[in-house]
């Protein structure tokens, strides 16, 4: 993969990326347990095409990561946990056999590099992915970082739709559908200890349109769509 800019790059995880993935999971998450060695050796035993890092080239250091696994869709539906979606996290429910939809259980970058595009790097080597596996999606579970500065006044499908309106920015949610995504749907208790979505999270979708036709778009909510999106969000209103 091509440098992100002279100092990062994005990468397929390594065995000796573990550890600092660690690492930078307890500098994210300080309130959750990090990713553990074992679930990370799954990973790249089930899926390794499926896992990102963005390094710093200057000193090696690991400053963001992506993991994602392929499901089958139908075995599980909108109100799914993230631990059912990522079998306890060791992905050890990846179905590349019969799955067309690339699961995204993680994306972190290092707090200290948020806002130079590293984010927007690993996204696209997912996308990237999707499309060379001829995978028809990305689907991923949102966690609304922002909800409990709203969560007295507004409930979470409500402070959904002011997101996805524009009338607030979620630090997660506002980034993804910056990045192509749309809701889905709001599921509670999708992490449940989390104490900043309080766990709630928007099932969130992004599609392959080397892929798709025009009944993949159906499952989508019209009511979290913006009202002023691009041409091809009208349209999709038409098919629907």
């Amino acid at each position: 993969m091509k440098p992100l800019t002279r100092s990062i790059l994005v990468r397929n995880t390594r065995r000796e990326d573990i550890e600092p993935i660690i690492q930078l999971c307890s500098a994210v998450y300080s309130n959750a347990p990090p990713w553990t060695a074992a679930q990370l050796e799954s990973h790249l035993d089930l899926f390794p095409e499926g896992q990102f890092v963005a390094v710093e080239l200057a000193s090696g250091r690991v400053v963001g990561t992506a993991a994602s696994l392929i499901v089958l869709w139908d075995d599980y539906d909108m109100q799914t946990s993230w631990r059912e979606f990522t079998a306890n996290g060791t992905f050890s429910n990846h179905d590349p056999d019969h799955g067309r939809t690339l699961y995204g259980a993680e994306v972190m970058v290092s707090p200290t590099l948020r806002g130079l595009g590293i984010g927007k790097a690993l996204y696209q080597a997912r996308r990237a992915l999707t499309e060379r596996l001829g995978l028809l999606r990305i689907r991923a579970g949102a966690r609304l970082r922002g909800y409990h500065r709203y969560a007295a006044k507004l409930t979470p499908e409500a402070y959904v739709m002011k997101v996805v309106h524009g009338e607030i920015g979620d630090p997660t949610l506002s980034f993804q559908l910056g990045q192509g995504f749309h809701v889905l749907a709001v599921v509670q208790e999708y992490l449940r200890h989390d104490p900043e979505s309080l766990g709630n999270a928007a099932v969130i979708e992004w599609i392959n349109s080397l892929v798709a036709g025009p009944k993949d778009y159906t499952g989508r909510n019209l009511r979290f769509h913006a009202p002023a999106e691009p041409r091809s969000s009208r349209l999709l209103a038409a098919m629907v």
